[in-house]
């Protein structure tokens, strides 16, 4: 895409933190331009500006086979390599998401799932699967620095503290999601156990010698005394139980569902403390004063 003219495709494809990717509808010819506006409209939910799309009427025709308003921004080799890629056979709608690759990602993906589920294509059976390979850092436009995309203490996937600090944008990580049918089931990663890449990535998250010190010291110095490679994982029960039962939430399955306000139905807590209670914990309650007093 970087060759082509089309400034919505080729600008995204040049851009270091930009993507183009595509989504192969199975039969979505018979979407009407009302369906087409619909789903463009609900992308847009998750940042993404519009929803470029070609209609598969026939693939062995090549561009004749095809509908599809963009199709006069994009060469013939272009037009090929996409039919290829995505394995569009006649009757296929091909969606195509353009932007920052965060959105593109969160786009699609979002619009993925809900095609599958309003067009029954989504399968009933229990297909468990791994999902690793996650970015160790996302870059946060507004403070201008890395962020830990899992947690600060995750491990790299390489063990090279000067190849971390020379591209921390392409870094993976050892974390791990356990996924069913859409729902994460569990996650953990594999834990930093060595001192130097600890402060490694901590500075890389723009934290400064004093500051990790204040904050972690206790952590960079025990792993100076050695600590072996360790890691884990935890799984929710409740999810587990919900797609077992055929629940939508985990409110029909868990055992003390809160409202929207943290408020337990059953139990009414969060309740009143009393003057004891508040002396052991030190607390000392104030009154406000009033507008006339104020």
């Amino acid at each position: 895409m970087t060759e082509v003219e089309f400034k919505v495709f080729s600008g995204p494809a040049k851009s270091s933190d930009g993507r183009v990717a595509a989504l192969r509808l199975p039969g979505g010819c018979e979407l009407s331009r009302k369906d087409i506006d619909g789903y463009t409209k609900y992308v847009g939910i998750y940042g993404a500006k519009g929803l470029a799309y070609i209609k598969v009427n026939d693939p062995a025709a090549g561009r004749d086979g095809l509908q599809s308003p963009i199709l006069k921004f994009l060469p013939d080799d272009v037009v090929a390599e996409i039919l290829k890629r995505t394995g569009a056979e006649a009757g296929d709608l091909i969606f195509f998401g353009a932007d920052k690759t965060a959105v593109v990602n969160e786009a699609l993906g979002a619009l993925r799932v809900k095609m599958g589920h309003e067009r029954g294509l989504a399968e009933g059976d229990w297909k468990p699967l791994w999902v690793v390979d996650f970015p160790m850092f996302d870059w946060d436009d507004g403070a201008k620095r890395w962020t830990a995309l899992h947690h600060p203490f995750t491990a790299p996937a390489v063990d090279d503290v000067d190849a971390l600090k020379a591209d921390p944008g392409n870094a993976l990580s050892r974390a791990y999601d356990l996924v069913l049918n859409g729902t994460e089931l569990g996650g953990g990663s594999i834990r930093i156990h060595q001192s130097e890449m600890q402060q490694t990535v901590l500075s890389l998250l723009g934290m400064g010698d004093d500051e990790v010190r204040d904050k972690f010291g206790f952590l960079v110095d025990a792993l100076r005394y050695g600590a072996p490679p360790h890691g884990g994982m935890a799984f929710g029960l409740d999810r587990l139980v919900m797609l077992m039962t055929g629940s939508d939430s985990i409110r029909d399955v868990i055992a003390f569902p809160k409202t929207q306000t943290a408020a337990c139905p059953l139990t009414s807590a969060p309740a009143m403390i009393d003057d004891r209670q508040l002396r052991e914990l030190g607390i000392k309650l104030r009154t406000l004063p009033s507008k006339e007093e104020g």
